[in-house]
């Protein structure tokens, strides 16, 4: 390898603008392919085959209208007091337009929605009170019975006194059709008593059946009494929106036609809001933030190489391979659905990593050209040396991230692979463009000063001669550990979610709405759930209100249920549907626990209960991820172990290597969970609404900080092992490893730091917090981990640090990662 990039190097000194006009053509035809297949990114955050899209799936399948993505306007008045008439039409004229934009299946207008709830309260209170006259009706009439039966009673008591003395005075037979007509007017009387006995009989039995029937709709009322589609107060009304399709399928195209209309209401004395569902921002590739990064990393380049010509390569560099790499893959947009972070992600790594990449050949390259080396001679040999390390360091960043398809996760596979792919172009730019630019600007790289002194032997820095002090040793990887594990602490109660609207920039419409549906509704109004109810048999119609009231109350009894609505019945009778509102919004620890009772809830008659809304998605994401976590961490750090026992031919420094990736990691983890979820330095890093942590974080952190926590392993330990196989001992070896090595992975880490550091001021949380963790992470591991932990475990370690069986001695390749054959060869021909 490190004689095919010595060639390549030479090449690319040789036909310096030939190389250079073919990255330009290719960053052309990037540019063209996104230009002409580039599609549009989403925010919204799905995995196929969770619980939560089971419950989305079986309700497009068996309840169309229920089914499709919602979301909502908030309509507020600006002067707070209620809506005027005018207002209330102007909304509704509006909603009514929105329904004619694509994908918008219908509209709420909530002032109407508002109307049939009080309505139906109103029906509720009318028909109990005409129940109540109508049993007073009935009570009135059953007295004026009971008081004719008893006056027919007395008659018959009368009567038949009267034939008793007849027949006893031997008057009977005289008497007898007298008796019999009176007998007759009295049955007739009875009989007419008993019909209108009957007529009351039946009246009661329905007033009692209507009662019942009115007692359920008033238990269905009460169950959802506290939702509302118009504050109390009148002032903020909440619109609903649905889609014809799952909220991460609409077209962003789709979205953006309903928050412009909604923007270009123009209603007077009214504000509207869209909600997050619809008018989740998109973060900015390159925003302010972003930029101060690069300027910082050129002010790193600049002190450390001293020239601006010097200092301008390395960002030249990354900013073609950043502009090949997320244009190629933006191209992939048109056709795949792609996560607005994912472009973000591939600009965070092409821009470090291809700084960082071209700094270790250029660096490489001035200290020989400085040593008086022809120019073409040590461009070629700087990319055979340092090359040589980059492919080896670049592709421990790849495997990491590739390695990311093997979650099963489709939105995280393409992060990765999009992310690999600037790693990769950053890789190829490093070992063509870096040597072509080199031969343009020939010694200039190099200082005023450091021309003039070319070729002279002072021009080396003395090389240390002296182990480091063993109880430094033991002190500085104690201290150190110690360090890391305090930072750690936080991420001990690391809460994994996604975001929500509250995680909005302040001045989106998406968190307007989401703080004034939260100060007017209540917080859980913003992440209602939907309970899907499969029957174990079908409802009859008769029984449906019966059953919804059942299944209801046993929903509404849940701890954190503000109130329980039933949206409807399959036609196939075989589904219920209920719309949940808990007591907090949707990234709260109680919504997240009802969302598992309410899974686990057994109701008879109710063969599976399922949920959907954001609550259950987030919980469904992060139980997906935490399952994909320790298989993708088995790949990555198995396969990168064995690259690192073919680089260092050793067991131990790849072992210890592992270890503080894992004290980095975990400290990298205790900064995020600090920040974003506990809320410290809230204001330094523009956290406004504290909450859990993005749910994809850690695995993603996990895969690029381990692939660029191995860079700085391979630059400096490998100089151990260099200045060990030249015969110095061990521990003399790791200070000479480290004195040669300190300076680039010093510069480095602050460039990568600078510029990961930059996306923290993002305006989307997502971007915030990936930055903050990568920016970190890196930071402690270059300085605390790589700098100070390693070398003293290192030292401590001695000669056993470079222990391999003879065995596996044998069976191993030799890499050669920096080049040392070439070097000597190199030595030879001058």
């Amino acid at each position: 390898m490190a004689s095919l990039l010595y060639r390549l190097g030479i090449f690319s000194a040789r036909r310096a603008w030939l190389v250079i006009v073919a990255w330009i053509v290719i960053l052309g035809l990037a540019g063209g392919a996104f230009a002409l297949f580039g599609g549009t990114l989403t925010s919204a955050v799905s995995i196929p085959g969770t619980a939560t899209q089971k419950v989305s799936d079986e309700l497009a399948e068996k309840f169309p209208s229920a089914s499709g993505g919602r979301g909502t306007v908030v309509f507020t008045t600006t002067d707070d007091t209620e809506f005027t008439d005018a207002q209330k039409t102007a909304i509704a004229d509006l909603l009514t337009k929105a329904e004619g934009l694509d994908d918008v299946k219908a509209t709420t207008n909530p002032f109407d929605t508002q109307a049939q709830i009080d309505e139906g309260a109103q029906k509720v209170a009318d028909g109990r009170q005409q129940i109540a006259d109508g049993t007073t009706k009935l009570d009135d009439g059953q007295a004026l019975l009971d008081s004719a039966k008893s006056q027919a009673a007395t008659g018959q008591q009368q009567l038949d006194a009267a034939r008793a003395a007849a027949e006893a005075s031997g008057q009977l037979a005289a008497a007898q059709p007298q008796l019999d007509a009176q007998q007759a007017t009295l049955d007739a009387g009875k009989a007419e008593i008993a019909t209108q006995q009957s007529t009351l009989d039946a009246g009661r039995a329905e007033l009692e059946t209507q009662s019942a029937t009115l007692d359920e709709g008033a238990e269905l009322l009460d169950l959802s009494s506290n939702i509302r589609q118009v504050s109390t107060d009148g002032t903020t009304a909440v619109g609903g929106i649905q889609f014809d399709k799952s909220l991460n399928l609409v077209p962003s195209e789709a979205k953006e036609a309903v928050v412009d209309t909604m923007n270009d209401a123009g209603i007077d004395g009214v504000t509207v809001e869209v909600s997050n569902d619809i008018a989740a921002s998109i973060p900015e590739i390159l925003g302010p933030g972003e930029i101060g990064g690069v300027i910082f990393a050129a002010i790193v380049l600049f002190v450390m190489l001293g020239t601006l010509i010097g200092a301008s390569l390395p960002l030249v560099n990354a900013i073609v391979g950043v502009g090949v790499g997320v244009l190629a893959s933006l191209a992939l947009s048109g056709t795949v659905t792609m996560l607005s972070v994912t472009p973000v992600l591939g600009v965070m790594l092409g821009l470090a990593v291809g700084i960082d990449y071209s700094l270790f050949i250029l660096n490489r390259h001035r200290t020989q050209l400085g040593g008086g080396m022809d120019l073409r001679e040590s461009i070629g040999l700087a990319n055979g040396t340092s090359g040589n390390a980059v492919v080896f360091a670049g592709s421990t960043v790849l495997i990491a991230l590739l390695a990311l398809n093997l979650t099963g996760i489709p939105f995280l596979g393409l992060m990765g692979t999009v992310g690999a792919v600037c790693v990769f172009v950053a890789i190829l730019i490093a070992i063509t463009l870096t040597p072509a630019l080199l031969r343009l600007v020939g010694s200039k790289i190099l200082t005023k000063k450091a021309r003039a002194r070319m070729g002279h032997a002072d021009h080396h820095k003395r090389v240390p001669t002296k182990p480091m002090n063993t109880l430094r040793a033991v002190v500085t990887v104690v201290a150190g550990i110690a360090v890391l594990l305090v930072v750690a602490i936080p991420a001990l109660s690391m809460r994994l979610g996604l975001p929500a609207g509250s995680s909005e920039p302040v001045d989106s419409s998406a968190y307007k709405a989401y703080k004034l549906v939260d100060d007017k509704f209540g917080a859980g109004v913003n992440g209602p759930l939907i309970v899907v109810a499969d029957l174990a048999t079908a409802i009859a119609d008769d029984d449906l209100i019966s059953e919804q009231v059942r299944i209801g109350t046993l929903l509404k009894a849940e701890n954190d249920v503000v109130a329980v609505a039933p949206i409807g019945a399959s036609d196939d009778d075989m589904l219920l549907a209920f719309q949940v509102i808990p007591e907090e919004g949707p990234t709260s620890e109680s919504t997240e626990q009802l969302v598992r009772d309410l899974r686990g809830l057994d109701i008879d008659g109710v063969a599976e209960l399922g949920v959907a809304g954001n609550a259950s998605g987030n919980i469904d994401v992060s139980e997906k991820l935490a399952d994909a976590l320790p298989l993708y961490l088995l790949v990555v750090v198995g396969l990168s172990l064995i690259i690192l026992i073919l680089v260092f031919r050793s067991i131990l420094v790849p072992i210890t290597a592992t270890i503080g990736f894992v004290l980095s990691l975990f400290a990298a983890f205790g900064g995020i969970t600090a920040v974003f979820q506990w809320g410290w330095l809230a204001a330094v890093f523009g956290v406004h609404d504290p909450g859990p942590i993005l749910s994809f974080l850690p695995i993603l952190v996990v895969g690029v900080l381990f692939g660029l926590a191995m860079d700085y392993q391979l630059v400096l330990v490998s100089g151990m092992r260099e200045a060990y196989t030249h015969g110095s001992p061990a521990r003399l070896a790791v200070q000479q490893g480290v004195h040669a090595g300190r300076t680039v992975v010093i510069a480095a880490a602050l460039i990568m730091t600078s510029v990961f550091a930059g996306f923290i001021f993002s305006n989307s949380v997502m971007i915030q917090s990936i930055g903050l963790g990568l920016a970190l992470g890196v930071l402690l591991d270059a300085f605390v981990v790589r700098l100070l932990i390693i070398p003293a475990v290192m030292h401590l370690l001695g000669a056993s640090a470079w222990w391999l069986p003879r065995w596996l001695e044998k069976l191993l390749p030799n890499v050669d990662v920096e080049g040392a054959s070439l070097e000597r060869a190199a030595h030879t021909r001058h």
